[in-house]
């Protein structure tokens, strides 16, 4: 109640300056349409009521009727309304961007199968958890290259990871920074935010990827790490996660790095667009009942004045 009562406001206010021109018109229309108004000057009121046959209190309750049905529909254009309107994306999952790594060193046996089709493996397994949730792919090595946008069909994703390789890529090399930038401008697109999954065994030139993420829209990052703890590589990884702000999971045999990295995605939906918006319900149209009662109301008073003046 306190929140309704502190949200509550008009969406087209303007339509309120409709209110004393609504009651001036009234009361000069009251002036006008009185049938004694020439006797009102010569007669003093009480005289005058007693002189008069009929019932002028009734049609004085019909004119006062006629003022709050006026009233009443001023308000109602206004806009009347204190809930916010429901995001209709706010069901959508947030679209996860997995920027792949496909140098040369991701070739390497440690031991088989390589590095790169152990990613392979956990992009299948996440297009399996993700079914249904917008997914997109960057391979990267000396360049970077969009290979899917974000798309629900996860499996699509995943049967293009396969064909991603060092060979494919025209120039050698790690620029991770190229691939978050992509990244950034895809998820921008977005109206329901995003994050960004990097897989790969290092980062190089760390300062240079940290200078190109924070140029950007610094989507939350997360690094699947697949290469061993105990390699001087993985240092890398979580040197840059640490200075981008992200966290680093280490490849497993099972499912449970490929759910934590789906549960992460989804906590990064971004809340302000994923819930409420800036747009508010109309409540004027519960005013249309009551102007509709008090109107055919009025007609019916009218219909038995007008009986009574008949007998």
């Amino acid at each position: 109640m306190i929140n309704a009562i502190s949200n509550f406001h008009f969406i087209r206010p303007a339509w309120l300056l409709l209110i004393p021109l609504t009651i001036t018109v009234w009361w000069f229309w009251r002036k006008q349409m009185d049938p004694l108004r020439g006797w009102r000057r010569q007669v003093v009121p009480e005289l005058l009521d007693a002189l008069v046959l009929g019932r002028p209190a009734r049609r004085n309750d019909r004119v006062r009727l006629l003022l709050i049905v006026w009233l009443l529909a001023a308000v109602a254009i206004a806009g009347p309304t204190w809930r916010p309107e429901p995001n209709p994306f706010a069901g959508d999952a947030a679209p996860l961007m997995v920027l792949l790594k496909a140098d040369a060193s991701m070739d390497r046996p440690v031991p088989a199968p390589s590095i790169i089709e152990r990613a392979h493996l956990k992009l299948a397994d996440l297009a399996e958890v993700r079914k249904g949730e917008p997914m997109g792919l960057i391979a990267y090595a000396g360049s970077s290259h969009l290979v899917l946008p974000p798309t629900v069909d996860t499996a699509v994703v995943a049967s293009m990871a396969t064909e991603v390789s060092s060979v494919i890529m025209p120039v050698p090399g790690d620029r991770l920074d190229l691939a978050l930038t992509e990244a950034n401008a895809l998820l921008s697109k977005s109206d329901n935010g995003g994050s960004i999954l990097v897989i790969a065994d290092s980062v190089a030139d760390v300062p240079r990827v940290v200078n190109a993420y924070q140029e950007t829209n610094r989507f939350p990052i997360q690094f699947l790490a697949v290469t061993n703890e105990e390699n001087s590589e993985f240092a890398s990884l979580l040197q840059a996660s640490d200075l981008l702000g992200g966290t680093v999971l280490s490849a497993t045999i099972d499912d449970g790095d490929v759910i934590a990295i789906t549960k992460a995605a989804a906590s990064y939906a971004i809340t302000g667009t994923a819930g409420a918006t800036d747009r508010w319900q109309e409540a004027g149209y519960y005013l249309v009942l009551p102007i509709a009662l008090i109107t055919a109301f009025s007609f019916r008073r009218e219909s038995r004045n007008q009986s009574e003046q008949s007998e």
